[in-house]
């Protein structure tokens, strides 16, 4: 070997230490790099030999890492599928303008009869001070007259109802009224088959009215109102409503009007220039151009819509929520994993690795599995979104989208966020590896890590704060505070699982062989089973309390509800100002379609004439001064004033009471035909108002209006931006009618002439022998609708909607997930468990034994956490309830409170998913046995 020797230094030169530094450093060595530069490169080094080790180990284990894959891009599928078809559907300005406008250069409405002022792209304008708004038709030559010459004009009617007769009873469609065969108007409106209607017995219907109206291409509808049928001539969809739309021609336009929004489409010789706006909006007209036709700087839109900070709190805190149970699902797996490597890690170990190292390779594996399932889940979630477009747009969002384009900050986010539930569920499983024995770990020894109880402590204080934040978000009715506490408490509920696993392992001693295995192999893999455990138990959580507060809000819906009129009884109102049918004519349809019935004309108080249009007249009757409240809710901010007023029995009562919430009048004028119908009253009780009504009086519900028999009236009058005002005063006799109705009053016409006040027809109340069936209903509202513009509201309780669909999806949501969990764990264990299965059957144990095994290990997953995911769901609710009531107790007027309802079926659901995840399990588990040869 050839060596190298320095030259001395000449003599009298200087000292090596003397000499200036070269490039290279002294004696043309580099310069050493400071410590934290080799830590970070040696850092670099031992990661990307544990990104190698994962890479290698995920291919080795390809049914856990198909395992992990699977949770992992499942949820990223789904984000990834949501962000971009929502990317697709919120157009662009210019998709949005193109798709209003077609080929027309600009839109017109006239909105006013005088000047307007608009923002630059129209969307939203006012007219001035004092301006009235446009009510007169629009025509082609008015309109043409303020534009410049060669312009050319085409009008839409947007969102005109359409009603027609359908198999017995009356479905409404949304049309619009244009000309297709227009040029300005011929991109308005695809024809998909057929062609455009050019008559007014001709119309265009979509698919999706095609399939509500049960008709085809050449069929003809009979529309409600009894005029001519009309033919199906043209499958036409408008991009911008997929809902069921009608296509009609102008020419088929209502003898009383079109309904909806009217607006002229535009074909200029140029462009729109800010002088052809001003001019327009001068006029009272509001243009919407391709280009911004005023100063750009004014449009809303250039400002950036972020969310409030409270919406990107709850957004954050929810999916904090989806990602804490993203890691318990997949935490097991890693947990596993760590276990059957346990003899690799202890050989790193006696190479020279130390524990950053052995937490690092565990930690790869999620970095590894968290970027696989994060590119998989977005290459399908992409493509799924692509291959669903058109469903989704019919289906979900009810509009074509605009251009194929992705979201990449939300999926640069959802990838982000994949990874980090990787690491983040590798985490405790690679504090463990780096805790094991090195020289258990190289004989294949088992060494459960000890239970610390602070973990338990930890676990108990963390559910104690979650708690109390989430009372106190509950109590402020402030849903961010709600939702931290809710994350909190789920937080301290993962790290009291593993010691509750433990104390219910103890129990194991009495119970037979197969679920004592199955206990003790749950407390011996406390970080395989607490986890999944943990992930069943928070999603029955949550659709516990979910249920609850959806079940209490039923409840409280229910009770708030006051009806219109008697079950069953039913109400015709009429629209506009065209003349109502007489009353015998009602009365034989009713007869007709429901048997029994009879009819009573209703009127309402109006201003005298000559009246403004917005003018609005109205009764009411007075309390005496010895029944009225003395307090203003005005004054409800003040905590005395809410305190004295609660202990008032004249201020008792619910937020509630003063208005229903079902249809009803609150006052009529009659003089006595319709109480019975109305109001429900019986015969004497019919008898004793008629009177009363006939002496020129009025009919109370509530008995303490009336003193002394009598009955103070006072009638107000309000315009249209005027606060109502008093007009009349007057004290006539009164009865109170008491049949269960609150807040009513009947006015004699004598007392409405009294009060200086005139009474119109506003319909008919209909007493139906019993309540009609909806077969009834149909054809009572189709032989109405023959006589006019007539609807028919039947009183049939609550209107709440029926809320089981979403208990039983909230219970099939839990389900699943129980279900997948038990099966991700039971899997796990079998796997695991091999040699113990040996044993058993070197030792003579039957061929079922393993299926009983895996059906007990399910059971210790589903029960366990379905248990206590019911008991921590019904006191979170109960205590989120509480809170709530608890406030209302000190709000007057006092709201209704929140019952604790506990939802039936939702637990039921939850009672019956884990029998199905144990026969699962031991359904698809073979029964043989197989016998190994054991080294331990």
């Amino acid at each position: 070997m050839s060596t190298e020797r320095r030259a001395a230094p000449p003599a009298g030169g200087p000292h090596p230490a003397a000499a200036p530094a070269g490039p290279g450093g002294p004696h043309g060595r580099p310069p050493a790099r400071p410590a934290r530069d080799r830590r970070f490169l040696a850092a670099l080094r031992t990661w990307r030999a544990a990104l190698r080790i994962a890479r290698r180990e995920a291919l080795r284990a390809r049914g856990r890492t198909a395992l992990v894959l699977a949770m992992i891009t499942l949820p990223v599928l789904g984000l990834a599928f949501s962000a971009v078809s929502y990317d697709m559907a919120e157009l662009s300005r210019a998709e949005r303008i193109d798709r209003r406008l077609g080929t027309a250069d600009a839109e017109l409405r006239w909105a006013a009869e005088g000047p307007v002022t608009q923002d630059a792209w129209g969307d939203t304008s006012d007219a001035r001070d004092g301006v009235p708004e446009r009510t007169r038709p629009v025509t082609a030559g008015e309109l043409t007259a303020l534009l410049p010459a060669g312009s050319r004009v085409g009008e839409v009617h947007w969102w005109v109802p359409f009603e027609v007769r359908v198999r017995g009873k009356r479905e409404t469609v949304s049309g619009r009224l244009l000309d297709l065969t227009n040029p300005v108007l011929r991109r308005q409106g695809r024809v998909l088959a057929g062609r455009p209607p050019t008559g007014p017995d001709e119309v265009g219907l979509n698919h999706a009215a095609l399939r509500r109206l049960h008709v085809g291409l050449g069929d003809r509808i009979a529309p409600a109102d009894g005029s001519a049928e009309r033919t199906v001539v043209g499958v036409v969809e408008f991009p911008d409503d997929l809902s069921p739309t009608v296509a009609l021609h102008p020419a088929a336009q209502p003898s009383a009007g079109p309904q909806g929004e009217t607006s002229w489409l535009v074909d200029l010789p140029g462009d729109a220039d800010p002088g052809l706006t001003e001019r327009l909006n001068a006029r009272g007209i509001v243009v919407v151009a391709r280009a911004p036709v005023l100063d750009p700087a004014a449009d809303p839109e250039t400002l950036s819509a972020a969310l409030s900070v409270e919406e990107t709190t709850n957004t954050l805190l929810v999916g904090g929520l989806g990602l804490l149970e993203v890691v318990l699902l997949v935490g097991p797996a890693f947990a596993v994993g760590v276990r059957r490597r346990r003899r690799d890690l202890a050989l790193v170990a006696v190479a020279g690795g130390d524990a950053a190292h052995l937490r690092r390779i565990v930690l790869a594996d999620g970095v590894v599995l968290g970027f696989a399932g994060a590119a998989a889940g977005l290459a399908l979630g992409v493509a799924a979104a692509f291959a669903a477009r058109p469903l989704v747009e019919e289906h979900v969002f009810g509009a074509r989208f605009g251009a194929y384009r992705v979201f990449p900050t939300a999926l640069a986010a959802i990838a982000a966020v994949a990874v980090l539930a990787g690491v983040l569920a590798a985490l405790a499983p690679a504090w463990t590896a780096a805790r094991q024995d090195v020289v258990a770990g190289l004989a294949g020894r088992r060494t459960p890590p000890e239970h610390r109880r602070r973990w338990l402590l930890i676990g108990v204080l963390l559910a104690t704060v979650g708690v109390a934040v989430a009372t106190l978000g509950a109590a402020r009715t402030t849903t961010t505070v709600l939702f931290a506490g809710l994350v909190v408490g789920e937080l301290g509920l993962v790290f009291v699982t593993p010691t509750l696993v433990g104390l219910l392992a103890r129990a194991g001693r009495w119970l037979p062989l197969a679920p004592r295995i199955a206990l003790r192999d749950a407390s011996r893999n406390r970080s395989s089973a607490a986890p999944a455990i943990s992930a069943v138990m928070a999603a029955v959580a949550g659709s516990v309390a979910l249920g609850v507060y959806v079940t209490g809000d039923s409840a409280r819906t229910r009770a708030s509800y006051q009806p219109g009129m008697p079950y069953g009884h039913a109400m015709v109102v009429g629209h506009g100002e065209t003349a109502l049918p007489p009353v015998p004519r009602i009365a034989e349809v009713a007869a007709a379609t429901m048997p029994g019935s009879t009819v009573a004309r209703i009127d309402i108080p109006t201003c005298p004439t000559p009246a403004d249009d917005g003018d609005w007249c109205d009764i009411r009757a007075e309390l005496p001064p010895a029944q009225a409240c003395p307090y203003q809710v005005e004054q409800s901010h003040d905590a005395d004033v809410r305190a004295r007023a609660r202990s008032d029995p004249r201020c008792g009562g619910r937020a509630e009471n003063g208005y229903a919430t079902g249809y009803f009048l609150p006052v009529s004028v009659d003089d006595g035909d319709a109480l019975a119908a109305l109001l429900g009253a019986s015969p004497e009780q019919a008898a004793a108002a008629r009177r009363v009504l006939a002496a020129g009086g009025a009919v109370v519900t509530d008995g303490r209006y009336l003193l002394a028999g009598r009955l103070t009236l006072t009638a107000t009058r309000a315009g249209t931006d005027s606060e109502p005002v008093a007009v009349g005063t007057a004290t006539v006799p009164g009865y109170a009618l008491h049949s269960g109705f609150e807040d009513r009053l009947v006015v004699s016409h004598a007392a409405a002439a009294r009060l200086g006040l005139a009474s119109r027809q506003l319909g008919y109340v209909v007493a139906t022998a019993a309540a009609p069936t909806n077969t009834q209903q149909d054809r009572f509202d189709v032989e109405l609708r023959r006589l006019g513009p007539l609807d028919v509201i039947v009183e049939r309780g609550d209107w709440g909607n029926d809320q089981r669909p979403l208990l039983l999806l909230l219970a099939i949501g839990s389900g699943l997930i129980t279900v997948g969990a038990a099966a991700v764990a039971t899997g796990l264990a079998a796997a695991e468990g091999r040699t113990d299965l040996s044993t058993l059957g070197a030792v003579g144990a039957s061929p079922r034994m393993r299926r009983v095994l895996s059906l007990c290990q399910a059971g210790v997953i589903a029960v366990l956490g379905s248990a206590l995911g019911i008991v921590v769901g019904l006191g979170t609710a109960a205590i989120i309830m509480v809170a709530l009531n608890r406030r209302y107790a000190t709000v007057w007027p006092q709201p209704e409170p929140y019952p604790i309802v506990v939802p039936w079926l939702t637990l039921g659901v939850l009672v019956v998913v884990p029998l199905v995840a144990m026969l699962g399990a031991a359904l698809f588990t073979r029964s043989r046995l197989a016998v190994e040869r054991r080294l331990d």
